[in-house]
């Protein structure tokens, strides 16, 4: 299979913190990225999703659908609802099927709702972030739950 070099998926986390502590998630088996592993919640930026919202602009453009895709892909994955994200970094990596995900990585406050894990996680857990390391994170997501504790 020939893949675009120009295509890249591109993935919004949120890691969500509630009285000093961070959620975290583990994903299921039938996942193709990461598999078992556990992360914090987000998802694809999908055309046929955002393409239904309201323009912002005359030409078809959209502002602040990184925040709208955080939001709703919390609320799907994990039955959240969180305050506005805040930027906390970005990554790339090439997935096994050869496609690359550019990953933006926010941080949010928790809001309201009770934890409801969706079909593609498996368990969840409120840690802090030492806690964390005691679980089979996916490489760097430590890195980033000590960088969100140390801006609280």
């Amino acid at each position: 299979m020939d893949l675009d070099p120009r295509l890249h998926f591109v993935v919004a986390t949120a890691i969500i913190v509630k009285d000093g502590k961070l959620l975290i998630a583990k994903r299921a088996p039938h996942e193709k990225a990461f598999p078992n592993k556990w992360t914090v919640p987000g998802g694809k930026l999908v055309l046929h999703e955002y393409n239904k919202l309201p323009k912002t602009a005359k030409f078809p453009q959209w502002y602040n659908v990184v925040d709208w895709v955080l939001k709703k892909e919390v609320r799907e994955e994990v039955g959240l609802e969180i305050s506005r994200p805040n930027y906390l970094c970005d990554l790339v990596f090439v997935r096994s099927d050869g496609y690359p995900v550019v990953t933006l990585s926010y941080w949010a406050n928790y809001k309201s709702g009770k934890v409801k894990l969706c079909k593609d996680l498996v368990d969840h857990a409120w840690v802090t972030a030492n806690e964390a390391k005691k679980y089979d994170l996916i490489d760097g997501i430590l890195d980033e739950l000590k960088e969100v504790s140390k801006l609280l």
